[in-house]
């Protein structure tokens, strides 16, 4: 399969996506517009999140594009649960909506990506297509004036929820061993995310680590 991203594994399986949107014109576009794509496949479109993650489960699922605002869905509360029972899972939210607190807090809930519904057809088949890559990043594409050069800045020092359970644990003094014991990884694991977390939160130490996830309320205080 010839890609244009050198980073990205050789398969012979198209991506598996799901779309979620209860817009039945716009989501039918979406899946038209990604199923023109040799690499990508839509194996279910439906137009609510409840079931979705069963709905997963049998379609073997990698990728779902979750619309944010739609009747009975908290999309906080379903990214949670999506990403909890599914970590390898990617969730890219679509949304029309772009203030800094909710991107920040649906990233911090485990949403791999939040694009704005005007994004070009570019971007969103970039933001799949990186899910596959040995390092997926987190992508952020909303228009420029819709949102605050800070308000990006605290949503690309959102920690994940693996990294906020491993500062939560180190802001209650425990150490490396005892962490890893704790959420069944090796030492090796927590220290690769301390320093993820000391780079996201510009930390020297530990401590520092610490107080500044506390004061960016990412975690409580102790």
């Amino acid at each position: 399969m010839q890609t244009t991203d050198h980073d990205v594994e050789p398969t012979t399986e198209p991506i598996r996506i799901i779309a979620v949107d209860d817009h039945s014109l716009l989501r039918s576009a979406l899946c038209e517009l990604i199923n023109t794509e040799p690499d990508l496949h839509v194996v279910a479109d439906v137009n609510t999140s409840k079931g979705l993650g069963d709905l997963i489960e049998r379609t073997g699922a990698q990728v779902v594009l979750l619309d944010v605002e739609m009747p009975d869905h908290h999309a906080p509360s379903v990214v949670s649960e999506l990403t909890e029972r599914f970590p390898e899972l990617h969730v890219l939210m679509l949304t029309m909506y772009h203030e800094a607190q909710l991107v920040q807090e649906l990233i911090a809930r485990g949403a791999r990506g939040y694009l704005h519904k005007s994004v070009p057809r570019e971007s969103l088949l970039s933001a799949i297509r990186n899910t596959a890559t040995h390092t997926p990043n987190i992508t952020i594409a909303v228009p420029r004036s819709g949102i605050s050069e800070s308000g990006f800045g605290e949503a690309r020092q959102t920690l994940s929820p693996r990294e906020r359970e491993v500062i939560t644990h180190a802001a209650a003094a425990l150490s490396n061993r005892q962490i890893s014991n704790k959420l069944n990884i090796t030492e090796g694991t927590v220290k690769r995310h301390l320093r993820n977390i000391f780079e996201k939160l510009g930390a020297v130490s530990r401590i520092d680590a610490v107080n500044k996830a506390i004061e960016a309320q990412l975690i409580r205080r102790p």
